[in-house]
């Protein structure tokens, strides 16, 4: 298990065969203290929370100003071919495009990929071939350049001015941060294929060629990848360069929409709506309130200014943070998830640490012409995504400090004031250890209950996908004729929720196996246990009767099985209910006033103006019935 905030851990959880269980050794040994030490530590998991939270919040920023500035600089190339397009109007049409990008993805990314696809490829051999022939037309000796050796005499010669100019270079690499999104949709060894044989060699070609050109023209170094292009090429090239800005922005779109649905599905962003678009892809999915907002801030930004120079300088602060935070939490699961030899986490620290934090303290230092707008992105986002994740558990220690316990809920149940009817009640709650205090408030009010209730759990677990026959566990709620289970619904962070199969089909069908497994189980251990005392010596003849009785047992336990099973089949012929608790938090007497805002207003604010429950869990409307409670937190 990772660590988290949120005691909701289960031993059974461990049991889910997507974790992998390993010989001690010593690099399991150092992965096992290093969690130990960050469990213990309320500060380590506050900072871990934290750089998880801004890294999030950077890549969201990612998605909106990559569609700004890859659209604005396609669509810039105009100007080489007529000088009657103002930068006005290429604004206006750059918001045209991104409006008709974002207008699309309601029609899945599976579909975007598919129509793009070529055009990528057409893209790729454009920028090789054009860089290939400028190559040997201007000066092919720029080949020395990939000589390293010219990084050193590049900074000795320029110094400061070379590492401020750190900030333009890491432009050349952007889109690489990226590749993660693209996981959801490919296998990672495609991803590196396509990368090794594809894209990389591409990219040197063409920056090889403009090289070269530059060698010959210097005065053109601001436009320097239309200019490079031989003129019968030219509408070609600008045709599939807008393109390719589109498919650029269409990638961080995805990946914007990835990393929102991992976070809600860990408790750590409101409650927006996931849409699955694709029935092969898991990972492709469609998240409309952010998708409009991440058009509504595209549009902003691009209007308000109007040129790649300062949306490239906020594109480079938000591109090398991601770079750097998730080279941090590689050195993590380097140790505690590869297990990998403390040598190598070593070098990649000193290595890959010391360019990035270069890179990093080069773009800062534009901060006040644009660097600043990433960071603003960030902090509104980290302020929303806190408040949620930080009321989100203070609701979840509330409820278990006030669960119900188990003799409680058999009081409440046979009580002399209370009635069952019948039917299927299922009782949603984020409590996944005992009872939620909802329902006492509940029979407190309505003194009936369905004469089978399942309290029903959702839990996201720190892994990718929970296998479908893994997901549903369930435990009884004693004693056995009260008819009353806890299930706990596991899922990973990529898995699907609203599936094919109505969720309360699925459900009740696994209900029915459990109770037949539950059966069974008790079955084996008290054969067990007669198996040990006629070991300890049994004449044949009560053997014999012995047997006898066993067998009347067992046809008992069937009818017995039978029967419960078949009270499932009535208690869902007669209706299911859909019980779901919707708590009103306010801050409790005697708080301050910090605690106050956050929850009365900030908290509130926000859950009165996104989805409610059974949106998410696409529960039918007719049989749903909402339970208010009130927490003072």
């Amino acid at each position: 298990m990772l660590v988290g905030l949120i005691p909701s851990q289960q031993a059974e959880d461990q049991e889910v065969s997507n974790f992998q269980l390993q010989l001690p050794n010593n690099r399991l040994k150092r992965a096992s203290r290093l969690k130990s030490k960050l469990e213990s530590s309320q500060s380590a998991k506050f900072f871990l929370l934290f750089a998880t939270m801004l890294g999030t919040s950077m890549v969201i920023g990612d998605g909106v100003l990559t569609p700004c500035i890859s659209v604005l600089s396609a669509v810039g190339g105009i100007k080489q071919a007529t000088s009657a397009m103002t930068d006005g109007m290429i604004v206006w049409i750059s918001v045209f495009i991104l409006v008709c990008l974002f207008s699309a993805q309601r029609f899945g990314t599976d579909k975007v990929g598919y129509t793009f696809a070529p055009i990528i490829c057409i893209w790729f051999a454009f920028i090789g071939g054009i860089g290939v022939f400028n190559f040997i037309k201007f000066d092919p000796t720029v080949v020395k350049a990939l000589n390293p050796g010219y990084i050193i005499e590049y900074f000795e010669r320029n110094k400061k001015e070379a590492w401020i100019s750190l900030g333009g270079i890491v432009l050349a690499i952007t889109g690489t941060e990226a590749l993660f999104a693209d996981v959801g949709h490919f296998t990672v060894r495609s991803i590196q294929i396509s990368m090794c044989s594809v894209t990389y060699p591409a990219l040197i070609l063409a920056y090889t060629g403009q090289a070269a050109f530059l060698r010959k023209h210097n005065e053109l170094v601001a436009d320097a990848f239309f200019e490079s292009v031989p003129g019968p090429l030219y509408w070609p090239m600008f045709v599939i360069a807008v393109l390719a800005a589109i498919i650029a922005s269409q990638a961080m779109i995805s990946g914007s929409f990835s990393i929102i649905q991992q976070s809600l599905s860990l408790g750590c962003f409101p409650r927006v709506k996931i849409v699955h678009t694709s029935a092969k892809y898991e990972g492709q999915v469609y998240i409309p309130e952010i998708n409009y907002l991440l058009m509504l801030a595209c549009v902003g930004v691009t209007l308000a200014f109007r040129s790649t120079t300062r949306i490239g300088n906020a594109y480079g602060i938000a591109v090398v943070f991601v770079m750097t935070l998730t080279s941090s939490f590689i050195v993590l699961i380097m140790i505690m998830i590869w297990k990998t030899n403390i040598l190598l986490i070593i070098s990649y620290v000193l290595v890959i640490g010391t360019v990035e934090l270069i890179y990093l303290s080069s773009v800062l230092y534009k901060f006040d012409q644009g660097g600043y707008l990433p960071l603003a992105f960030a902090a509104i986002l980290m302020t929303i995504m806190y408040v949620w994740n930080d009321v989100y558990r203070r609701k979840y220690y509330y409820e278990l400090d006030h669960k119900i316990s188990p003799d409680k809920l058999k009081e409440v149940i046979t009580g002399t004031n209370f009635c069952q009817m019948p039917g299927l009640a299922i009782f949603y709650s984020e409590l996944v250890q005992g009872i939620p205090p909802i329902f006492k408030h509940y029979v407190e009010n309505v003194p009936a209950l369905h004469s089978v209730l399942v309290f029903v759990s959702i839990k996201s677990l720190p892994i990718s996908k929970v296998p479908a026959d893994e997901r549903f566990l369930f435990r009884r709620v004693e004693p056995n004729e009260l008819n009353v289970f806890r299930c706990v619904v596991r899922y990973g962070y990529t898995d699907v929720r609203n599936e094919q199969v109505p969720f309360e089909n699925m459900l009740i069908e696994r209900l029915k196996d459990f109770i037949a497994d539950d059966f069974w189980f008790s079955q084996n251990v008290i054969n067990n246990n007669e198996a040990s005392g006629e070991l300890n010596g049994v004449v044949d003849g009560e053997n014999n009767e012995h047997k006898n009785v066993k067998q009347v047992d067992e046809e008992k336990r069937g009818e017995a099985i039978e029967r419960e099973i078949e009270a499932v089949d009535k208690a869902w012929r007669a209706g299911v209910v859909h019980l779901i608790g919707e708590n009103e938090v306010i801050a409790g007497k005697g708080t301050g006033i910090g605690r106050r805002i956050l929850i009365d207003y900030a908290y509130n604010f926000l859950k009165r103006n996104l989805r409610q429950s059974e949106k998410v869990f696409d529960i039918p409307h007719k049989r749903m019935l909402k339970v208010g409670m009130t927490y003072e937190l």
